[in-house]
C-alpha cells in the first residue's frame, strides 16, 4: 500500500499526530469533546482513574475510566476549522499506522460525543435546559472542500436555501444527520436541528459595530421547517463534526447545553451549574 506523504500526514518526532499530539494507545474509542480547554477538567474530574494527560495548544486530551469504561475527553477549541483538525487526525491516529504511514485495513470506529454550549432559536426552548442535534446545519462551507457521496442531505440543504433565500456570495449551507446509532442511546433528549455559523457575530446575527449582511437570519431559521424537523439552536461545530465523522465511519453526536435563547433574550444566570448537569447525564449514559 502506498504510503501517506510527510507534508500531508504531519507527526511530531515522537510519530504522535501533529496538533493533537496523540497516538493510538492515548485515545478511547468513546471519546466526548468539549470546545474549552477547562472543561476537560470539569469532566474528567468524574473519572475513578486518568490515565493519560496530554496538551498542546488548545487541544488538552485525558483519558481515563468512568464506571469500568474506558474514555478520552478532548478540547477542541471553536469552530468548523479546529473540527476539522481533530476529526481527521483523531481518525489518522486509530486508522494510520503512524510507523509505514499506510491506512490500516481493519478500521476503528469511534463514538465521538460533542458537548456544548448554544443558543435556542425557538420561544418554547427554555434556558438551561438540553438540546440533542438530530442534524447539523453547516454554514460554514468546511463540507464542499470534500468529496463525498451520500453523506449531506440534499433534499433538506435545498429546502433550507430556498426558504432562506440564502446569499449565492456566501457559501450553500449543508445539513448532514447524526449517528442513529448515538441518537438513539440518547433518545430522553429534545431534538433539533442545530445550525453551525462560521463566527460568533455577524455570522450568528450579532450586531456590534458593523451591520450584519442577513438582518434576519434568525427569523429565516425560526420559521424553517422540513416534514417534522426545525432549527433549534445556534453554535459552531456540529456540521463539520457529523460531515467528517460520516465520511470517515465513526459516529458522532451533538448534545448542548442551552445558556441563552436568542429569541426570547434569556440568558442562563448559571451556565456552568447546566454544564455539570449535562455531564453528569452523558456519563451515565456512555
Amino acid at each position: 500500500m502506498k504510503a501517506i506523504k510527510d507534508t500531508e500526514l504531519i507527526l511530531t518526532p515522537e510519530n504522535k499526530v501533529y496538533h493533537l499530539n496523540l497516538s493510538i494507545d492515548d485515545i478511547a474509542d468513546n471519546i466526548i469533546i468539549v470546545g474549552d480547554q477547562s472543561r476537560v477538567k470539569q469532566l474528567s474530574k468524574h473519572f475513578s482513574r486518568i490515565d493519560c494527560v496530554i496538551e498542546n495548544r488548545e487541544f488538552v486530551t485525558h483519558t481515563g475510566e468512568y464506571n469500568g469504561k474506558r474514555i478520552s475527553v478532548l478540547s477542541t477549541g471553536i469552530g468548523t476549522d479546529n473540527i476539522d483538525i481533530v476529526m481527521n487526525e483523531l481518525d489518522a491516529a486509530k486508522n494510520i499506522d503512524l510507523k509505514t504511514r499506510t491506512i490500516n485495513t481493519n478500521k476503528k470506529s469511534l463514538n465521538i460525543i460533542r458537548l456544548g454550549t448554544s443558543g435556542a432559536l425557538q420561544k418554547d426552548i427554555e434556558v438551561d435546559s438540553f438540546i440533542m442535534a438530530t442534524h447539523g446545519l453547516g454554514f460554514d462551507g468546511l463540507a464542499h472542500f470534500y468529496k463525498s457521496e451520500n453523506i449531506i442531505d440534499s433534499k433538506m440543504s435545498e429546502a433550507f436555501a430556498k426558504h432562506s433565500n440564502w446569499p449565492k456570495n456566501l457559501a450553500n449551507p449543508y445539513i448532514v444527520s447524526a449517528s442513529e446509532k448515538l441518537l438513539s442511546k440518547f433518545s430522553e433528549f429534545k431534538k433539533g436541528i442545530t445550525a453551525t455559523a462560521s463566527g460568533f457575530y455577524a455570522p450568528q446575527g450579532r450586531e456590534l459595530r458593523i451591520k450584519p449582511a442577513i438582518e434576519d437570519l434568525h427569523q429565516k431559521m425560526n420559521t424553517f421547517q422540513f416534514k417534522e424537523n426545525r432549527i433549534t439552536n445556534f453554535e459552531m461545530e456540529t456540521s463539520a463534526l457529523y460531515f467528517l465523522g460520516k465520511s470517515l465511519g465513526h459516529n458522532t453526536l451533538t448534545i448542548c447545553a442551552i445558556i441563552g435563547n436568542r429569541i426570547t433574550q434569556k440568558q442562563s444566570q448559571d451556565y456552568k451549574k447546566t454544564v455539570d448537569k449535562l455531564i453528569l447525564a452523558v456519563l451515565e449514559k456512555l
